[in-house]
């Protein structure tokens, strides 16, 4: 079975909020305060005397175990067989937030009818081999979505060619 997913490049994320833009926008969010499937944090440090500041765009996983799934007792969770996505049937569900107990990236959102909604990553965009909301508006290329063997060889790509760079870097000095 497939298995799509994120990927994220922190050194590549300026905190500009568009992917939670796109994600209120793509899932109709309406109102003063929106909810969005996804959401950055900012992060702080101080090295030495240098001040850090690093964001992460976090959303839903769509873990291959994904623990929402197994704590659903209504079995309103479920996985795509064709893509791995983790979805949730609405209807099924009866609001026992189980599920935002379980999962460790904050991802179920309960609605104001009480059931939970939460990150779909766009597939009815990957359908139409479009990219999710989120990945397609970021300005910096932060954000990647797509079969995870691929996510994993581009990463592994990028890793070895940072690290040949700083061989030949260190060879001519």
């Amino acid at each position: 079975m497939m298995q799509y997913g994120f990927s994220f490049d922190i050194s590549r994320c300026t905190g500009c909020m568009a992917c939670v833009i796109a994600c209120q926008d793509q899932n109709d969010s309406e109102g003063d305060n929106p909810p969005s499937f996804r959401y950055v944090i900012k992060y702080e440090k101080v090295q030495g005397t240098n001040p850090l500041i690093y964001f992460f765009s976090i959303s839903c996983q769509h873990c291959g175990d994904a623990p929402c799934i197994m704590v659903c007792p209504v079995r309103a969770i479920k996985k795509r067989d064709e893509d791995g996505v983790v979805v949730i049937d609405r209807d099924l569900c009866i609001g026992c937030h189980s599920c935002e107990m379980a999962c460790p990236f904050g991802a179920p959102k309960f609605q104001g009818d009480g059931r939970m909604a939460k990150c779909d990553l766009c597939y009815t965009r990957i359908e139409k081999n479009m990219k999710p909301a989120c990945v397609r508006i970021c300005p910096t290329g932060a954000l990647g979505a797509g079969p995870i063997e691929e996510l994993s060889k581009k990463k592994a790509e990028k890793a070895s060619f940072v690290f040949l760079t700083s061989l030949v870097g260190d060879y001519h000095r």
